[in-house]
Formats: C-alpha cells, structure tokens, sequence
C-alpha cells in the first residue's frame, strides 16, 4: 500500500496535566478543546493555515495572552485534529489509505484552502488521493471502508462514490487478466464450500473472481453499492457475481440458527441483551435481504443449494416477504437441482408446532410448475386440484401433459425429477405427527400424474405419515389413499400393500385386484384370467376377450368406480363373517349404495372367498392366477 510524508521537524508533542501541547522556546496564546482534551498550542502557525480557526479567534472576547477555542463536533476527533496541528508546524505526518479519510474531512472542516495558503493540506491530500489511493486496488478498498466512520462528511466530499467508482472500473477493466489478490490466497474458509454445496471455491480457477474475496470486507451498504456499479456496467458475466455472493453470504452470514437460538435464550435475561440480540438479528436481516436485491436474473447463476440456503436463512431471520417470494420464485426456476436435505427448512414458529416449514416448500412447488404456463391457456391451480381428485383417467393425465408441452422452461425431464425429489421429501415430512393431512395431500398432488412413472416412493410417503398418525380416522386414511395409483405400484410395493393394516381395505382389493390383471395380462392371454378377474373388467365396460395386450396404466376407469368396491359387496353371500363385517363397515360409511351396483354382486363372489387376513390375500390371488395359467 502507498503512503505519503509531509513535514520534515521532528514529533514534539507531549501531554502534561492532561493538556496536549507542544515544546517551544515561545509560550503558548491558544487553547483548543477538541472533544475532552485540551491543547495549548500558538496562533500563528494555525492560524496561517486555517481559515476556521481564524474566524474563531476574531469572533472570541478571550484575552489575548490564552485564547479558547471550542471545536466540539470535530471529524476524525483527536486523532485528526493532531494531524492537521503537527502539518501547521511542519512536523513530519504520514498519510496513507487509512487515516486520509479522517485527514481530509478534518482539513475540510479547518478550511485549509488554497485561498488561505498555496500548497495547503487539502490540496496535498487531493493530490495523493488521485493519484495513488484511487489507481491502487487495496488502498481503494480499505479507503473504502474507513469512510464508515465519517459517512456524511465522506457522501459531502465525494470519497465514497469516487473509490466505488474506482473499483467497479478495476473489476470491469480487469476481470481476467488482474492476479489473485493477497486476501484472496489467504483466506478460502470451509464455509465457502459449505455455502455453494457440493463443489469447492478452494479448487476453482479464481483468475476471473479475483476481486470477489477483498469485496467481501466491506459492509453491506458499500458492498451493496459496489456490486450495484459492477452490474451496471454489463461486462461481469453473471456467473461471477454470484459466486462473489456466495462468498459475500459465507462471510457475514455464519450459523445463523445458533444466533436466533441465543436470541430466544436471552429474552428472558435482561433487556440490554435482548435488545443486542435484536439489533444483530435485523443487521442479519438487512444484510440478507440485500444479497437476495442482487442476485442475478440469469437461471443458473447461483445454485439451487445456495438458494435454499438463503430462503432457511431468511425464514430464521424473518425477512420480508417480498424477499421470501424472490427466493421461492428463482429456487423453482431450478428446483431440479435440489435435494431433499435442502428442502427440509426447520419451522421457527412459535405457533406452529410442525417440524419443517411445508408452506415454502409449496410455494416453490407452485412456482416451478407455473414455469412457462400463461393465464389464458393454464386453469388456475384448484380446478387441477379437483381434477386429479376426481379422476385418474387418461384423459386427465393427456390434458396434464399437454398442460407440461406449454412450459417451455419446465422440461418433461426435469418435471420427472422433481417429482422423484417430492415423494422424498413427503417421506421425510411424513415423519411430523404434527403435519396436517391436507397439507401432506396438496403438496402430493401438485405434481401431475405423467410425472410420476411409479407410485413406489408415495406410497412409502403415506405408509409412513400413516405409522406416524395412528389417530386418523377411516374416512382420513380414505381421503389421503386416493392420491395413489394402484396401477403405477411395483410388485415389491404390491407385495407390501397386500399386508399393509393400515391401509383401507378397498385400497388392498384395489392393489390386488391391478396386480392379478397385470400377473395374467403379462403371458398375452387376457382370455384365460380367473373368472374372478374377468367378472371385475366386464363390470367396468371391459371385454376381456378384445385386451391382448397388458392392461394400460391409463385404462379409463371413473375415479368412482375406481376407488369403490361398492360392487364387491355382499354380505350375505360372503361366508368369512370377518371380511363381511368390514365390508359392511364400508358400507355405512358410504350411507348410499346405488340400485346398479346391487345387481353386481353376483359377479364378485369369487372376491369375497378371499381370506380376512391381509398378508394371505395375495397369496392366495398369486396362487389362482399360477392355476389357471398352468391349466392352459
């Protein structure tokens, strides 16, 4: 870093009785009180050089022998003040990046002009300031950061706007040719690979980042308006500006959960320490919300951990709304790259006793599928919400699709992903005996039906929410089993269904009523099913006969004849009484039973032979389909 010398008389000041003064074969005439101390020093070689001063002493009524001087509001304060006293005596001073701040408001304040003096501080100052301070890096930074402490002389004397401007035109004019600065190589923390996932800064080719480690110093209104210059000027690609946050946001916003866990411990403690807990938690708010104001607009720039990471940060901190959404809406840009661990953002609500914030994780949901779709051609979200609970048709899952095709940021592929990343996530939340069922349903149906190939991993999702709330009712357990596809169920998920308790009982004929049709449409000869299996395809509109080919995920079967087996039932005829007492059970829950589906009972008899216990059931199906198709 650069400095500059004036002066060449040797350093004579030295304090007595608490005065500051000066060793001189003349006595003293003035005394100047700058803020608590005292310095008897002589007018003439202040006065020679200080406007202010002289106006002081000609407007005071003091004798003349020890005039006194009040300079209580003083910038840069004693420090400064002895600066400009020691270059008034010719006194050898050094100026350098960090005190010419200080050095150049308290001239200002003296006015030690060129009117008053040729050659005076200010102009010496200016000089330096130009010539050295703005054309080097670091001393443009750290003079940067010592107008802090003298903002409104700093903002009055253009300091702070021209050193912003010096090290925007540094970053622009240089962003791959400059080497890595020494703050740079000196300090790459493991937060900084914590902070942008997976990969590493630490072993990433910093030559076009160079500036992004120094910048990190600075406080967030001076970094804010820094970043703001070097976007302005279009040549920084976007993907350098967020990795500059990256490390921006690793510096300054370090375990954040532990600072509002000591906050809520200190509020019981004394008000001095709730009130420094809070002060921190709104600079931590003020600093987030400016990194999320400068992210930029590009998809991809930041990864989509890194936005997480922002969006649980902001929820800790209680950031703005309008922050929160800006968030949500760039993580559903690339809600692809997400994984599970990312998506789970503890709740800090007081009120809410859920574990995990499911609410935001909706919204990015929302968002990520509003990718593309406009107003006219896109039915707003509820009517789809009443459409996939109605049916499971194929012409719900064409129209779903078609819906997808629209999108032209939200790939086919990318939808598939993300939907392999919610049914992991649902069973994780699962697990909170406190998450609403609605809330586990809609976060479940806000992916379409195409995007799922298989029903495996929601079905694990409700097999845990149902372990983890034994308390819902049978109509609940109803409600939450009609999001899942029976047909889309693997053989180890049927397998497991077949013995699932926990599962209503019209959900396990369901599952083995698909899998024995798929078991004998897989040799070809849909003909030759049990008859049991061929009863159940004509009472839907199905000729056995007519299907060669494997029974299709998307038969067009009404989502009411799909989920009841009002038409399995005949309790009279059933000779288990157990299964005759739950199916009975059904039927007060329906309260209806409509007068064209009494007349198919006849047709489900070999249905109602299967035995009570649901882990015989499949067996038992497995073993009549093996029988049949051995008989051909």
């Amino acid at each position: 870093m650069k400095f500059m010398k004036l002066g060449s008389r040797p350093d004579t000041f030295y304090t007595a009785e608490s005065v500051r003064t000066i060793s001189s074969e003349v006595s003293s005439d003035i005394i100047i009180q700058v803020k608590g101390t005292r310095y008897l020093l002589h007018k003439f070689p202040l006065l020679s050089k200080c406007l202010r001063l002289q106006r002081l002493c000609s407007e005071s009524s003091d004798s003349p022998q020890h005039q006194i001087v009040q300079l209580p509001e003083f910038p840069g304060g004693v420090e400064a003040f002895e600066l400009c006293a020691k270059f008034c005596y010719g006194i050898t001073i050094t100026l350098s990046a960090y005190n010419i701040v200080s050095s150049r408001c308290a001239a200002e304040y003296l006015q030690m002009t060129e009117d008053v003096e040729k050659g005076n501080l200010i102009y010496k100052l200016d000089v330096f300031f130009n010539s050295c301070i703005l054309n080097g890096w670091k001393d443009s930074i750290v003079t940067l950061q010592t107008t802090k402490a003298l903002p409104l002389w700093s903002e009055e004397l253009a300091i702070t706007s021209r050193c912003i401007e010096a090290i925007a035109s540094k970053v622009l004019s240089h962003p791959s040719k400059v080497s890595l600065s020494h703050s740079h190589s000196r300090r790459v923390r493991d937060d900084v690979s914590s902070c942008n996932g997976t990969e590493s800064l630490r072993h990433k080719s910093a030559s076009k980042g160079w500036w992004a480690e120094d910048l990190a110093d600075l406080s967030i209104d001076l970094y804010w308006r820094t970043m703001i210059a070097i976007k302005s000027g279009g040549k920084t690609p976007s993907n350098l500006i967020g990795d500059a946050l990256k490390i921006y946001a690793s510096r300054w916003l370090p375990n954040i959960r532990k600072n509002v866990h000591a906050k809520r411990e200190t509020e019981s403690d004394s008000d001095e320490d709730s009130d420094s807990a809070s002060d921190a938690t709104s600079k931590h708010r003020l600093l987030l919300e400016s990194i999320v104001s400068l992210l930029p607009a590009e998809k991809g720039a930041v990864s989509c951990s890194f936005l997480l990471k922002l969006l649980k940060a902001a929820n800790i901190l209680k950031a703005s709304a309008s922050s929160k959404v800006e968030l949500a809406t760039r993580i559903g840009l690339q809600l692809e790259e997400a994984s599970v661990n990312d998506l789970l953002i503890r709740s800090v609500s007081r009120t809410n006793n859920m574990m995990y914030e499911v609410d935001l994780v909706m919204t990015i949901l929302e968002q990520f599928m509003l990718q593309g779709q406009s107003p006219p051609t896109s039915p707003p979200r509820s009517r789809l919400t009443i459409e996939r609970r109605r049916s499971r048709s194929a012409e719900n899952i064409n129209f779903e699709f078609q819906e997808s095709r629209r999108s032209s940021s939200a790939s086919h592929s990318s939808k598939l992903k993300v939907a392999k990343l919610v049914d992991r996530y649902l069973q994780e939340v699962a697990r909170d005996g406190n998450l609403p069922l609605s809330k586990f349903i809609a976060l479940a149906e806000t992916i379409p039906d195409f995007a799922r190939h298989d029903h495996d991993d929601l079905y694990r999702a409700i097999d845990i929410y149902l372990k983890a709330h034994p308390e819902l009712n049978k109509n609940e357990r109803k409600r939450l089993c009609r999001i899942l596809d029976c047909k889309k169920l693997s053989m180890e998920a049927c397998m497991h269904a077949a013995q699932n308790e926990l599962l209503p009982l019209r959900v396990v004929v369901q599952v083995l009523f698909f899998e024995q049709a798929r078991a004998a449409a897989a040799g070809g000869k849909v003909t030759d099913m049990p008859s049991n299996i061929k009863a159940l395809l004509t009472a839907h509109g199905i000729d056995p006969s007519k299907h060669t080919a494997p029974l299709s995920t998307t038969t067009s079967i009404h989502a009411d004849d799909n989920w009841s087996v009002s038409g399995f039932k005949s309790p009279k005829s059933t000779k288990n009484p157990t299964l005759r007492m739950k199916l009975a059970e059904d039927d007060l829950d329906a309260n209806v039973v409509p007068r064209d589906e009494i007349g198919r009972t006849s047709r489900f008899k070999g249905l109602l032979a299967l035995p009570t216990q649901p882990k015989r059931m499949f067996s038992k199906l497995w073993a009549t389909n093996r029988t049949a198709t051995e008989k051909n």
